[in-house]
């Protein structure tokens, strides 16, 4: 199972999502045999790592986040990817105009598998505190988990 996690410029929040899911993959679910990558609906970071703020929160509760670097979403991750997460409406709506009709039901928002949370969208942290990338984490952290169950669940299915 292929996904990509999407934010607007790939610096906060969808490094925050991979990083966290694949911690949480690693200890909670190894069965699941998982590829994860992160991108920006926008070119501006390409290239950089993430966010000075993002690493060293992200640091703080156990997730590695210094040897990612932002990248913009490319056409050939639609057909690469099982699933594409965008962290919020926007960046969804981006994606679902790149995206080919065949890939359009694999284009979702991360805060679904959340659904307990009643939020549909991680917020940007970018020009806020530092509460704001501690708000990021939690969400991730609950999503990811909702994700990990959700892969489980369709894994014995199939």
């Amino acid at each position: 199972m292929k996904i990509l996690f999407v934010c607007l410029g790939n610096i906060c929040r969808s490094p925050t999502a991979e990083a966290v899911t694949r911690t949480l993959a690693a200890r909670e679910a190894p069965e699941l045999a998982l590829e994860l990558d992160s991108a920006g609906t926008a070119a501006y970071h390409a290239g950089s790592p993430p966010d000075a703020r993002t690493v060293a929160a992200a640091a703080r509760r156990g997730y590695e986040l210094s040897r990612l670097r932002a990248r913009v979403v490319r056409p050939e991750d639609f057909d690469l990817f099982d699933l594409i997460l965008a962290m919020d409406q926007e960046n969804l709506a981006a994606l679902r105009r790149r995206a080919p009709v065949s890939a359009q039901a694999r284009v979702r928002l991360f805060l679904e598998f959340a659904p307990e949370l009643e939020r549909r969208e991680v917020p940007d942290p970018y020009y806020g505190g530092p509460n704001g990338f501690e708000e990021v984490l939690d969400l991730a952290e609950a999503a990811a988990r909702g994700l990990l169950a959700y892969l489980r669940r369709s894994a014995r299915a199939a």
